[in-house]
């Protein structure tokens, strides 16, 4: 049941399909018949437009044979009629074999342009300066211009145009990249950090921001005022010549310096360069000036200047010799000083090799000098020159690299001290300290074998008075007895005498050793040493510091004023303190006693030798010189502060560290 009545369905279906299809068929050829008799009307119109345009460009003809440029004949809808070979070449059409609508040639931008321009020409008959970009067949582009106008028949009713079209690609795409480069050398122009300035006869035309800010003036006063009202040249007269042979045509530009005056009064100066712009006949248009500030940088070069001078005057007044060099070895530079030196004049020594000119004696050791400069190493060193009149000088030369403003090392200057005195006094002093060693030497030895010949009869003296006391001890009186104790004290001084002597001689010259020392030691070792009385005691009060120094020196320098100190003490209850204070680079040690005192007037001599107070029969005067030795050895100074009476305070500085 189900399948009959789909069947049903299907049936009406498709007989409304046929139905609908004839009625279609019928629709199209009533339709096809009505295209064809259009196409036919429009064929006969054509042919009829045909017709008038051919008799109206027939009379035209003869006047466009020999146009170059491409020309073609239009219906009023713009299609083409006729053209001749240019324009055929030019827009890759023919219309012999296909029809061509020029509107459809026509670029997209240039569409709405196109129709207004169309409707003008049929409203006013004629089309001038028609431009516009269109389409060749071949794809490109090409920028046209077309001047056109209408056609008319016998009774002036329009039938087409005609136009004639130039090509103008290459002048389009020149204008367009003239006006590009003139946008962006405007935008050059006005972000440049240099002042631009354009002129007519010295009145400001156009000016950019760099300038306007520069001086503080708006654009509107500066196009009212002439250039040279707000600017004077450094040197008027060689600026005025060169404006005078560019106004001649003899000169295209210059550069000079100006003074520019701000509108806040303020005066910068500033380096000015000028050059003329002409047309094609070579006449002078206008004038273009760039204008850099340099007001810092002359300020600046003449601070430089006015060290350089100062500096130079310095060490032309310290006997300084200057040379500034490259690194070729040229001299660039002499002060006075330097030609005092050598002998020669500025002119023999500018532009002359330093090393042929100076006849140096050691060339190796100058080249590794010269290679250190270009390391942009600074030293100092000796050299030996020969001078303009063939003297052999020693120099001490203080080198350093040369650089250029962009830091490159370009030469080196060296400041010069001629030593040569100080050499031969420093050799002379070698000489005398050789001699001198020789001589101390001697002394030394000297000294010893004195020492050794004295003491060996002194020893027999000793002796004889020794047996003689005791074989006739019993036979002698009480004056023999003591005749032969005083002979026994007399021999036993000089025997100390002599020692004293011995040692003296070596403190000034001994080799020293350098150990450390503890005073602590030393201090304990004298007192167990040295005689001293029973009713004196030597004190410290304060715990000693350790010195870098030599022990026996130091042992016989507290030794010696110690022992001076306790033997002088008549109170009864005698003290030496031994106290000290640190300094920066000395110790201060103070050895402070209370006994009877050292006038004034002893207070230097006593450390002279042979120099003693008194009728003490135990002192040599040898003691205290011997301290003085010992002090000036380790660079430091003695002195005493003592009244009659009152006690002595023995002062002495020892330097903490000796070469």
């Amino acid at each position: 049941m189900d399948s009959e009545k789909e069947i049903h369905l299907l049936k009406r279906a498709l007989e409304r399909q046929k139905k609908a299809r004839i009625q279609a068929e019928k629709i199209l050829e009533d339709k096809s018949k009505e295209l064809f008799d259009t196409a036919l009307h429009l064929k006969q119109a054509n042919n009829k437009l045909e017709n008038l345009l051919t008799e109206t460009t027939s009379q035209l003809d003869g006047g466009f044979v020999n146009i170059i440029d491409p020309y073609v004949v239009m219906d009023l809808n713009f299609n083409v009629v006729n053209m001749n070979k240019s324009a055929r070449d030019f827009l890759g059409y023919d219309n012999t074999k296909e029809t061509i609508s020029l509107p459809k040639l026509v670029h997209k931008d240039f569409i709405q342009y196109t129709i207004e321009s169309f409707q003008r020409l049929l409203e006013i008959g004629t089309l001038k300066n028609y431009r516009a970009k269109i389409i060749l067949k071949d794809g490109s582009y090409k920028w046209i211009q077309i001047n056109t106008s209408v056609i008319y028949d016998k009774n002036l009713k329009p039938i087409g145009a005609q136009g004639i079209i130039r090509d103008i690609s290459q002048e389009t795409e020149i204008k367009e990249l003239l006006n590009e480069q003139k946008k962006q050398l405007d935008i050059i122009v006005e972000n440049s950090p240099l002042g631009i300035v354009l002129t007519v006869d010295d009145k400001i035309i156009k000016s950019n921001t760099a300038f306007t800010n520069l001086l503080g003036y708006e654009n509107a006063v500066l196009e009212e005022i002439k250039l040279s009202n707000i600017s004077e040249p450094e040197d008027v007269e060689a600026t005025e010549k060169q404006v005078a042979e560019m106004t001649a045509g003899l000169l295209d530009n210059f550069s000079t310096v100006k003074k520019y005056f701000k509108k806040d009064g303020s005066i910068i100066l500033a380096k000015t360069n000028v050059s003329v712009v002409k047309n094609d006949k070579g006449e002078v248009e206008y004038q273009v000036s760039v204008i850099e500030d340099i007001t810092k940088e002359r300020k600046a070069e003449e601070q430089i200047k006015a060290e350089k001078d100062k500096y130079s005057g310095i060490i032309a007044n310290m006997n300084l010799g200057l040379i500034e060099i490259t690194i070729d070895d040229e001299i660039q530079m002499v002060n006075q000083c330097f030609c005092s030196m050598s002998g020669f004049t500025k002119e023999e020594l500018i532009g002359k090799n330093a090393v042929d000119v100076l006849k140096l004696q050691n060339n190796k050791a100058v080249e590794e000098k010269t290679r250190k400069r270009l390391e942009g190493i600074s030293d100092s060193y000796e050299i030996k020159i020969s001078n303009k009149n063939g003297e052999i000088r020693d120099w001490l030369v203080s080198g350093a690299p040369r650089y250029n403003v962009e830091g490159k090392v370009v030469g080196s200057i060296g400041i010069h001290l001629d030593i040569t005195d100080q050499k031969k006094l420093e050799e002379q002093k070698e000489q005398l300290l050789k001699e001198l060693k020789i001589s101390n030497d001697g002394l030394q030895e000297y000294a010893h074998i004195v020492s050794h010949d004295l003491k060996s009869p002194l020893r027999s003296i000793s002796a004889l008075a020794t047996w003689t006391y005791e074989d006739y001890k019993d036979v002698l009186d009480e004056a023999g007895v003591q005749n032969l104790t005083l002979m026994q004290e007399k021999v036993a001084f000089m025997d100390k005498l002599i020692h004293g002597i011995l040692e003296y001689s070596t403190a000034g010259s001994s080799q020293m050793s350098k150990a450390k020392v503890d005073l602590n030691t030393i201090i304990t070792d004298i007192k167990d040493s040295i005689y001293i009385p029973e009713h004196v005691t030597v004190v410290v009060p304060e715990k000693l510091p350790l010195l870098n120094a030599d022990s026996t020196k130091i042992h016989q320098l507290f030794q010696n004023i110690i022992g001076n100190a306790v033997v002088h003490i008549e109170k009864k209850e005698g003290v030496v303190k031994v106290l000290f204070t640190e300094q920066k680079e000395h110790w201060q040690f103070c050895i402070e006693d209370n006994g009877v005192g050292i006038p004034e007037k002893f207070h230097k001599k006593i450390f002279e030798i042979f120099q003693s107070i008194g009728d003490n029969e135990r002192s040599t005067g040898i003691g205290l010189s011997i301290v003085k030795k010992i002090v000036d050895r380790y660079q430091g100074k003695v002195w005493i502060e003592s009244e009659l009476g009152e006690g002595t305070k023995f002062f002495f500085t020892l330097k903490k560290n000796i070469n």
